[in-house]
């Protein structure tokens, strides 16, 4: 070693020792915004309350979707799985249902059959419901000329 070298460590060695005195800066990690418009609820009602649906037995699907934009949301698409298979009635399916900005909707979806061709009922009773908020629109409100009027944001 030199002595160019080792002047140039000996510089060093002081700027090394504070950086490894120095406190590491955690970055936490940057909390999810709030979405504007949530699922609030999925509800399955069985013919009877409180008893799970048995074979062959229709069931109804509501959900309740919370608007907390500042806009109308509508035209709402969703995906539905019931244990483990998509319903297929909602792939094309858009629901016009308007929820107002700052209040939680109810809207009923399909019912639907506890066991159907290509899904059967469950052995045990238990039937997995899954409800996905595949899409929606924003949209004004107007009166125009006596007739009420809806346009996409």
């Amino acid at each position: 070693m030199t002595l160019r070298t080792a002047s140039a460590l000996a510089a060093l060695l002081p700027l090394l020792a504070l950086a490894a005195a120095l406190p590491a800066q955690e970055e936490e990690p940057a909390a999810a915004p709030e979405p504007l418009l949530a699922l609030e609820a999925v509800r399955v009602e069985p013919p009877v309350p409180g008893e799970p649906p048995g074979p062959e037995t229709l069931v109804r699907l509501k959900v309740a979707i919370a608007n907390r934009g500042e806009a109308i949301a509508s035209a709402l698409v969703f995906t539905v799985m019931v244990a483990g298979q998509e319903l297929p009635v909602y792939r094309n399916q858009v629901f016009l249902k308007a929820v107002p900005p700052g209040e939680t909707t109810d809207l009923q979806l399909y019912n639907f059959w506890t066991g159907e061709t290509g899904r059967p009922a469950p052995a045990d009773g238990r039937l997995p419901v899954e409800v996905t908020l595949r899409e929606a629109r924003w949209m004004s409100v107007a009166d125009e000329e006596g007739v009420e009027v809806w346009k996409p944001l």
